[in-house]
């Protein structure tokens, strides 16, 4: 864990969804807007993950910072609707979403691809981040300082062969940003995305760290390492706050200049 920033309470009185928040990235941006001040809430499909992560978050908590857990589907309607009810609370107050809940799937060639496993990828990243954006969009609207962070990718810019879905659904995600924040400007409501490259996380924990593959992270990577969640968070509390007024419609990397070169070589686990 990297050293604490020095928090202003910036975010107090927000109130922030924060979608995949039991886990890795999600509850990085948690732990970040809950320690400036944000009342936040952490959603996922398992209780007992986003109950042991909210443990953690609340030990972090400054400027009267909060979490409340809420377990879900962002690939059900109902489910997404239920979030953001517990989100806004009795007042009916949503300031911020970060759309993280998503996730790849099995490496294939598209000459081998399961459609099955396809459409569920782009369910998970693209339907799910939609569905937060339209259950969250008047309540953001009436916030007057909305701010909706979609979670990309590296793959959604630089080319990762074999990750099928995944790729297409970051890229998709990062279009709807766009065309989001062209489209509630006038409402001054903020779109963006991020780009994480290599993060830490237990997903990537089952990259053998003496292979190929982490190899090839490293070695495209300027910086030389990997990332850590915590790293994400402080870009998504950033895009949440005041301090990122005059910032929308961008996706921005987060990946130690990784996108500077090519993309990783997943050979070994192609199936």
């Amino acid at each position: 864990m990297k050293a604490d920033y020095n928090y202003a309470g910036n975010l107090a009185g927000y109130r922030v969804l924060v979608t995949g928040g039991g886990t890795g990235i999600g509850k990085a941006c948690a732990i970040e807007l809950v320690a400036d001040g944000a009342a936040v809430t952490i959603t996922g499909r398992r209780d007992a993950v986003l109950e042991e992560a909210a443990e953690e978050i609340r030990t972090r908590a400054g400027f009267g910072g909060s979490v409340t857990v809420c377990a879900g589907d962002v690939t059900q309607e109902a489910d997404v609707q239920s979030m953001v009810a517990t989100a806004a609370g009795e007042e009916g107050v949503l300031d911020a979403c970060i759309a993280n809940a998503g996730g790849g799937g099995m490496l294939y060639g598209y000459e081998s691809m399961d459609t099955e496993e396809f459409l569920r990828v782009l369910h998970l990243n693209v339907l799910g981040t939609m569905l937060c954006v339209k259950s969250t969009l008047e309540l953001l609207k009436h916030s007057g300082r909305g701010s909706f962070v979609g979670m990309s990718s590296l793959a959604g810019e630089l080319t990762h062969p074999w990750f099928g879905a995944y790729p297409v659904a970051k890229a998709g995600i990062e279009a709807m940003m766009r065309n989001a924040a062209d489209e509630n400007g006038a409402h001054g409501v903020r779109f963006n995305a991020i780009r994480p490259g290599f993060i830490a996380t237990e997903i990537m924990a089952g990259i053998p760290r003496d292979g190929d593959t982490y190899d090839s992270y490293v070695r495209n990577t300027p910086l030389g390492k990997t990332g850590e969640p915590e790293d994400v968070g402080r870009l998504a509390r950033f895009l949440v706050g005041p301090e990122s007024e005059w910032i929308t419609g961008q996706c921005i990397n987060v990946d130690g200049g990784h996108s500077l070169r090519r993309g990783p070589d997943f050979s070994a686990f192609k199936f």
